[in-house]
């Protein structure tokens, strides 16, 4: 991509290039570093580069509205197309829309006998637990590689010709601007301004929420907040795998207080169960890996690489655990989709708790943090003596995919945000509304994927052994409806603006809403109301929801599970 390109270049030679060619318009630049100041205006402007994003900006232009994407990613799609190829689907069935034509994309694409080129089709199959790879019916698919999502959401951009700035990264500073209770514009850290009648902040971190002076949260709420069960502390609470099933010493001495604790264990109490407080779910990156020995880079040893840091895993290992590859989902063409899994994985443990609030320079020193471990872990499983050798010796025919992710060391580009800001808007969504325990206003879309949040501390019970604490996982017994009121501001705040990404929830009730087909469902259906508020010149707030259900029903959105577009499929 000619963006890759434009990295390599020197500020002169990138100069001379922008002169001579002036159809290349981006410039990755040092954060903070502005050019002179550039107005541009839309009918709607989106501001990230998210799946969500790119649907958003598509329904805008299919209704008719001019829109500009302003992404501060290179790469389109985030987690879709950054690693997370084992989709996270729930019920298929109230998938629909834009959402369902990108797996729709997808599956054209796995039709094509060139796109199979480390494994034939019918090697693959149909792989997936839980998840069925191709829906022959539906012609959709469900499980796939990196860079044919990333073509998918490149594709959706080109096919409806979305005005598109790359790398533009909002300034968090005094950028955004306001008049009468509504977002006028905002500038970027080049000097770009964007002037819009709407706004839709699709990013994960919601950092033009924020700016925008909207309300929202970091952290779990105290099950009291909302009277919910699932929320708070979790002490206890053992979901899952990802647990210490056997007493495990914390200390560097095992059973000596005075040696101190290893690396990645924390000395605070971890809170009294059911109360609130301010972290959030582990993050890491979903890697691709590949066995193919032709398309496989064998795992880099990091900078700064200490094996101390996994004595915590070698000490499971030692107690009998074996499920190293439990989590390694396979995708097409041999590779993987890694995710966590067990006590000790590619999760970073407490090591993001700064991340929503921080700055875009501290961002990036999580990031490349959350990097090194992960790296340094597979280092760690793939060499170190005191892995169990079946252990080692499979990890060894694992790399990088070689084929993946190509201008960042066949590294994900996308870090998995589970968590970060979530929006206190005009109606909060929790888990009453997730297992159905209340009704569920102006519905938008649905979900349906279990009530989810991955382990948030690792601490040391009292009885002196190291425990993890915040993985959940609470199935929910149909399909959900989400409400208008979770993607809008309340009206007092910004009566221009929506958040189909940081969307309006308790932590728990989003872990179950933060799959990537839903926020492509909430992007497409913030666009429509952004639209139908610019054709009737009202407040997101005040949007005619009977006319918003029509239109999202045309669209083949999916509302409830008495709608039409259900009972026929």
């Amino acid at each position: 991509m000619k963006y890759t390109f434009l990295k390599s270049l020197s500020p002169f030679l990138f100069l001379l290039l922008l002169l001579t060619l002036t159809f290349c318009s981006q410039q990755e630049r040092p954060l903070g570093e502005a050019e002179q100041n550039e107005n541009y205006e839309a009918d709607v402007i989106v501001y990230g580069g998210t799946a969500a994003a790119v649907t958003a900006a598509v329904q805008v232009a299919k209704m008719g509205k001019s829109v500009i994407m302003v992404s501060p990613d290179i790469h389109l799609g985030g987690l879709s197309a950054g690693g997370l190829g084992f989709t996270d689907t729930g019920n298929k069935e109230v998938i629909g829309g834009l959402s369902r034509e990108f797996y729709h994309k997808v599956y054209q694409e796995y039709q094509q006998p060139e796109t199979w080129e480390w494994e034939k089709k019918e090697e693959f199959g149909n792989k997936g637990q839980g998840t069925v790879a191709l829906d022959g019916e539906n012609r959709t698919m469900w499980i796939f590689e990196p860079h044919i999502a990333e073509q998918a959401f490149e594709d959706f951009i080109k096919e409806h010709d979305i005005e598109l700035y790359r790398d533009e990264w909002l300034n968090r500073e005094d950028g955004v601007k306001t008049e009468n209770g509504r977002i006028s514009s905002f500038e970027t850290l080049s000097g770009k301004v964007f002037q819009g009648k709407m706004f839709i902040d699709a990013t994960y971190e919601g950092d033009l929420m924020a700016e925008a002076g909207v309300s929202y949260h970091v952290g779990r709420e105290a099950n009291s907040v909302y009277n919910e069960e699932w929320n708070g502390i979790q002490t206890g609470v053992l979901h899952h795998g990802h647990w210490f099933n056997k007493d495990i010493s914390p200390y560097k001495v095992p059973g000596d207080l005075s040696s101190g604790l290893l690396p990645l264990i924390s000395d605070e109490d971890p809170g009294e169960y059911g109360e609130g407080d301010d972290k959030i779910q582990a993050y890491c990156f979903r890697m691709c890996l590949s066995n193919h020995p032709d398309n496989r880079v064998s795992f880099p040893k990091p900078e700064g690489y200490d094996s101390s840091r996994y004595e915590l895993l070698a000490r499971v290992y030692e107690n009998g655990w074996r499920e190293t590859f439990n989590k390694f989902d396979l995708i097409p063409n041999r590779k993987t989709d890694t995710n966590n899994h067990g006590p000790v994985s590619t999760d970073y443990i407490g090591m993001n708790y700064d991340y929503p609030e921080a700055s875009y320079e501290r961002r990036q020193e999580i990031i490349k943090e959350h990097e090194n471990y992960q790296k340094g872990l597979m280092y760690f499983t793939a060499n170190d003596p005191r892995v169990p050798e079946e252990i080692r010796n499979e990890m060894q025919t694992w790399g990088l995919a070689k084929d993946e992710f190509t201008d960042n060391g066949n590294w994900p580009h996308q870090i998995y945000v589970r968590e970060a800001r979530r929006m206190i808007g005009d109606y909060v969504m929790t888990e009453n509304d997730i297992l159905d325990k209340r009704e569920t206003p102006k519905s938008v879309g649905m979900g349906s994927y279990t009530m989810d949040s991955h382990n948030i501390q690792r601490y040391v019970k009292p009885d002196g052994f190291v425990q993890n604490e915040g993985d959940i996982g609470v199935k929910v017994p149909e399909p959900y409806e989400i409400a208008y009121g979770a993607l809008v501001p309340k009206k007092e705040e910004c009566e221009n603006l929506l958040v189909p990404v940081c969307v309006s929830s308790s932590h728990i009730a989003f872990g179950s809403i933060r799959m990537e087909p839903v926020f492509m469902i909430l992007g497409q259906s913030a666009a429509t109301a952004a639209v139908q508020a610019i054709e009737d010149d009202i407040a997101v707030q005040d949007v005619d929801y009977e006319k918003l259900k029509t239109q999202l029903h045309e669209d083949d959105q999916r509302l409830t599970l008495d709608d039409n577009q259900l009972a026929d499929r």
